[in-house]
């Protein structure tokens, strides 16, 4: 490929950017010969087309000895091509069970996210050879479909920020062709050339083989991810709508719609759900272990599967993905509103409900007394707040946060649920929880 070529391959891949009136991009600048290439590609770009607004930044991640001199010849790279630079600096605390690549990475994007240009499009310098080294990882690894898949282009963060790679279809032998031919200076990073990591070993001892070896190898290759990322994106649609007809309002999964799906497709679609609340997927085991809960689980019984962050719990023919909560604590009630523990806002208004409390009472807020009694308006006898909550079916893991009012001793309203109808009154008060 000429240079010429990856000029044009970077500007074809932005159109879709500029059809939106989106013409602000931070390039992700490491130093390396594919961010720096990058970088001046944007450059050369900005000059056709005078509304391109591009800046840089440079993340320190404090890895690399050489950090500070890297930040610095970034910096002197900007000032060069006359675009705006900016650096972080990210500190990094190794955690168990978690790879430091990994964890560099993920601070790496909440820094580009938080420091890029308003509004602008994050560029990323990952070219085809990672892509290609991704997917042998993902293979190694025993990884399915979406894992093979590697590399998206166009990636989103939590924040809604788009990050783009226009050079993922560009080889690392035309990028670097590109910056001797323009005489490009870049950063090399030695660790980069430490085979005991296994990208490393497979980009020096393993695809430049396959590549000599095999006409078209980087190219066909990449071809392949295209299209099993092709397939994941139909496999994806047929998924939501199977996921979109399975949840209730509280997105919680309804077990009689998933169950005359055929394992497969019900394995699919439960992955789905728990991806709507964490980014840890359970294992094989663990995944068989919540459908055949979910499917044989006798209909009162208290299911729950704990996860690594959170819990699969069953409630009245659905399933529910339950995150970790602290105890609440009790506290006295001495005006018209208090902020909860959790930061609920629980209010007193007034209208039908419950009598204002006399002066010898004291008005305070509880959790989780299942064995407090009371008699519900409309509701036959006494009893405790665990069978009233049963008979109104809350589900177990909700009731601990609902707010309990007491005058004294007295429970007098669960609130959003029932009132004592003993201390009722069509011009009392009522409390609501927001």
């Amino acid at each position: 490929m000429q240079s010429s070529a990856i000029y044009q391959q970077v500007k074809h891949s932005l159109e879709h950017f500029f059809k939106q009136q989106q013409y602000n991009f931070t390039v992700a600048l490491s130093g390396g010969v594919d961010s720096v290439v990058l970088l001046h590609v944007m450059h050369l770009l900005r000059q056709e087309i005078p509304t391109l607004n591009v800046s840089a930044i440079y993340v320190n991640h404090g890895l690399s000895q050489y950090a500070q001199d890297w930040q610095q010849f970034c910096q002197t790279v900007c000032t060069k091509l006359n675009v705006p630079f900016n650096a972080a600096a990210v500190h990094i605390e190794q955690k168990t069970r978690t790879s430091l690549e990994a964890q560099a990475r993920d601070e790496r994007y909440k820094a580009l996210d938080e420091l890029s240009a308003p509004e602008s499009v994050i560029l990323l310098g990952q070219h085809l050879n990672d892509q290609i080294e991704t997917f042998l990882l993902r293979l190694k690894r025993g990884s399915g479909l979406k894992g093979l898949g590697a590399m998206q282009q166009t990636r989103t963060l939590n924040s809604g920020r788009v990050c783009f790679r226009p050079l993922i279809n560009v080889t690392r032998s035309n990028i670097e062709a590109f910056a001797a031919e323009f005489n490009i200076s870049h950063i090399t990073d030695d660790s980069n050339t430490d085979e005991r990591f296994e990208r490393n070993f497979l980009r020096a001892s393993v695809v430049p083989i396959l590549a000599e070896r095999f006409n078209g190898f980087e190219h066909c290759a990449g071809r392949s991810i295209s299209l099993l990322q092709k397939q994941q994106a139909l496999l994806d649609e047929y998924t939501q709508i199977d996921l979109s007809q399975s949840l209730n309002d509280q997105q919680a999964l309804c077990i009689s719609q998933i169950i005359h799906y055929s394992e497969v497709r019900m394995a699919n679609v439960v992955r789905a759900w728990l991806e709507l609340f964490t980014q840890i997927m359970p294992s094989q085991k663990q995944l068989s272990q919540i459908i055949n809960q979910a499917i044989n689980a006798q209909t009162d019984s208290q299911m729950q599967i704990d996860l690594t962050d959170g819990q699969i719990r069953r409630h009245q023919g659905y399933l529910y993905f339950v995150m970790p909560s602290k105890p609440l604590s009790s506290e006295l009630l001495i005006a018209d509103e208090l902020t909860l523990s959790d930061g609920r806002l629980l209010l007193k208004q007034s209208g039908k409900g419950v009598r204002e409390p006399f002066d010898n009472e004291q008005v305070s807020v509880q959790f989780n007394c299942n064995s407090a009694r009371i008699k519900p308006l409309k509701k036959p006898g006494s009893n405790t707040l665990k069978h009233w909550f049963k008979d109104a079916k809350v589900a177990p893991w909700l009731r601990a946060q609902v707010p309990l009012i007491f005058y004294n001793d007295e429970l007098v309203q669960a609130v959003g649920y029932f009132v004592s109808e003993k201390h009722k009154d069509e011009n009392g008060i009522i409390w609501e929880c927001k």
